[in-house]
């Protein structure tokens, strides 16, 4: 009927660096969204859900090859599929109003 693909399962830990071994492309692909400490994150460069730790750039500050310097921040940590969760939350469609039969409404 349709030929939407499923989602690919989602990792314990991910990053958006094509040099990092924890890099997946086709998870990368999808609309990923992070909630970090029930607050969602946009900034997320790498994220592990088991020990709880998403990596943030810091500030616009550098190094010396012109990549951002990360850091570190512990907390509790979600990731979910932004499609997914907004098919969830979209609300049904309304009820069609109900007719009511021509001639049998009250006439004064």
């Amino acid at each position: 009927m349709s030929d939407a693909k499923p989602l690919p399962p989602m990792p314990d830990r991910l990053c958006t660096d094509p040099r990092s071994p924890h890099y997946l492309p086709e998870v990368i692909e999808q609309d990923v969204g992070i909630r970090f400490n029930d607050r969602e994150r946009h900034d997320v460069a790498e994220y592990c859900i088991s020990e709880g730790w998403v990596r943030v750039p810091a500030g616009k500050t550098v190094d010396r090859k012109g990549n951002p310097l990360m850091i570190k921040i512990k907390g509790k940590v979600e990731a979910f599929y932004r499609a997914a969760e907004a098919a969830a939350v979209a609300p049904a469609p309304a009820p069609a109003p109900a007719s009511v039969p021509s001639g049998t409404a009250g006439s004064a």
